[in-house]
């Protein structure tokens, strides 16, 4: 699985760079704080696949990482996706560096 760190993800922020940002947390994760990422809630992502960019990166995000890596092997071995990202330690990772009055639950 490619990984970007979020030290990466800011800087391509930054520069521009077009990418799509998919925070797969919970809807009531997403609300409470969220990083201005597309929110395709784990359960849904199947089911909207035609929401997930096909062409171009596409960084994927949780709270830590490990529901990423759930699926986006799916998403590799079953639908053909190639350009999926995750983002290392995820939405806690982000906040730790960048955000860290976000992580105040």
């Amino acid at each position: 699985m490619k990984e970007i760190s979020v030290q990466e993800l800011k800087s391509w922020r930054e520069s521009g760079k077009d990418f799509q940002l998919i925070d797969i947390r919970d809807p009531y994760e997403y609300e409470w704080s969220n990083i201005n990422g597309d929110s395709l809630p784990l359960a849904t992502v199947l089911d909207n696949l035609n929401k997930i960019n096909k062409t171009g990166d596409v960084v994927m995000h949780c709270n830590s990482g490990n529901r990423v890596a759930a699926i986006v092997d799916i998403l590799e071995q079953k639908h053909g996706f190639t350009n999926l990202i995750n983002l290392t330690g995820g939405y806690e990772a982000w906040c730790t560096e960048f955000e860290p009055a976000k992580l105040t639950y």
